[in-house]
């Protein structure tokens, strides 16, 4: 049979039942497995068998959950994590440590900018943030022979920034650096990075992978296309795992995620949880049919608010005056996703007076899934930035950020204009 298309992997991928098994994978809410035979578990502690042994590392529900979204971004293999900040963390610990730097993205989700900007100098990893507009040229003098990877975001939450990924490939390419994507707010159903020259994959699963609001997660995806082998960026690939009788991860077939998993997951912990796994999963069953609902929904209310009286500005790729409208034609041509961003004309009380007068759409700390909401990012998500770090991040204190649901967009309009009628 050919290889499936992408709205066919949603459905199908990453669990394939025996005869009389369950057709959907089980809950194996499990922290341990039984084993009759020593040397079978022997061989799951060194990494030569594939098998289960403790939820902490590996779980058959998980294991499901990471078979699909690898197979839905083109991955040889993937991580489920507790969360998708623990997804995020796990990643750079996998290959940066204390003297090393990694160059960031100024667009990026609050949580993010403040992991890569306050927690990680404390451990000694600097953090070199460069604007997404900046010239190739002017990114590249920021990295050196310490610099690990370089991190993006397909869709910046929430400035709504789209990636140039042909100019970041092309520096990491140059540079043999990783090229790490989140790639939470497009999705594979809308942009699968490895496509472009990326290398790993972020989630937060939280979002539309589940789709609900009802399990939190992350994700890592290895692509499989970045060869670590003899690069002396990448020592700790290089060397002998002692921890793991002399195992070289650069001569691994999937050096990243398997580093990962035996490293970072081992010492850390942070797992998704199997209920969690399992509430995913079935979520990622319906991605390419919402991702489509959510992109056409958000291009109708967009359109509706850039003509408003009371809003200054809207941001949201679909736009054609929009100052990334020709990178979302290119990257991501079929819909950008629910998430926008605009601005209330005044200040931060008419913000809160619009958000409160809301009926249908409501006020929530979360993003991205079918019900639609609003956040004021200035003194929620982002409430940690100064005013200079703020405007850095694309975050303005008049910015109101709207996830579009899947809900009839005469309704969504139509409450946005009774809440916009009130300021």
């Amino acid at each position: 049979m050919k290889e499936l298309k992408l709205d066919s992997l949603c459905v199908q991928a990453g669990y394939s039942p025996e005869t009389g098994e369950s057709r959907i994978p089980p809950i194996c809410q499990s922290t341990t497995f039984f084993y009759g035979d020593t040397q079978e578990m022997a061989d799951c502690f060194d990494l030569k068998s594939d098998g289960y042994f403790y939820s902490r590392l590996a779980n058959p529900t998980v294991a499901a959950l990471e078979g699909k979204v690898a197979a839905l971004e083109g991955g040889v293999a993937a991580i489920g994590c507790a969360s998708g900040m623990s997804a995020t963390t796990l990643a750079a610990f996998t290959v940066a440590g204390a003297g090393d730097n990694v160059v960031i993205s100024q667009a990026c989700y609050g949580g993010t900018f403040n992991l890569f900007g306050t927690t990680l100098p404390k451990l000694g990893i600097e953090c070199r943030f460069f604007n997404p507009d900046d010239s190739a040229e002017e990114i590249e003098k920021l990295i050196d022979d310490k610099t690990k990877f370089i991190f993006c975001e397909t869709v910046a939450n929430p400035s709504i920034v789209v990636l140039d990924f042909d100019k970041i490939a092309s520096i990491c390419k140059k540079h043999e650096l990783l090229f790490i994507v989140d790639n939470t707010l497009a999705t594979p159903a809308l942009c699968q990075p490895k496509k472009f020259g990326v290398n790993i994959v972020i989630h937060s699963s939280t979002k539309y992978l589940d789709g609900h609001a009802a399990a939190l997660g992350g994700m890592i995806v290895d692509l499989g296309n970045f060869n670590f082998k003899g690069n002396p960026r990448y020592s700790s690939m290089n060397i002998p795992d002692e921890s793991y009788h002399g195992l070289v991860y650069a001569d691994l077939p999937v050096a990243f995620a398997t580093k990962c998993r035996a490293q970072m997951i081992r010492d850390i912990g942070a797992i998704m949880a199997p209920m969690n796994a399992y509430i995913t999963y079935l979520g990622c069953d319906t991605l390419a049919l919402r991702m489509a609902r959510h992109s056409s929904n958000a291009k109708t209310v967009a359109a509706y608010l850039s003509k408003h009286p009371k809003i200054e500005w809207v941001k949201h790729a679909s736009l054609p005056d929009n100052k990334y409208h020709a990178l979302a034609e290119k990257y991501l041509p079929n819909g950008q996703g629910g998430m926008m961003s605009f601005g209330i004309k005044g200040d931060v009380k008419k913000c809160a007076t619009f958000m409160e007068a809301l009926k249908m759409i409501t006020q929530e700390t979360h993003v991205a899934d079918v019900r639609s909401c609003v956040l004021h990012p200035a003194s929620t998500t982002h409430r940690q930035l100064s005013k200079e770090d703020l405007v850095k991040a694309g975050v303005p204190e008049n910015l109101v950020r709207l996830s579009v649901g899947i809900e009839n967009p005469d309704d969504i309009i139509a409450d946005l204009e009774q809440a916009l009628a009130k300021i």
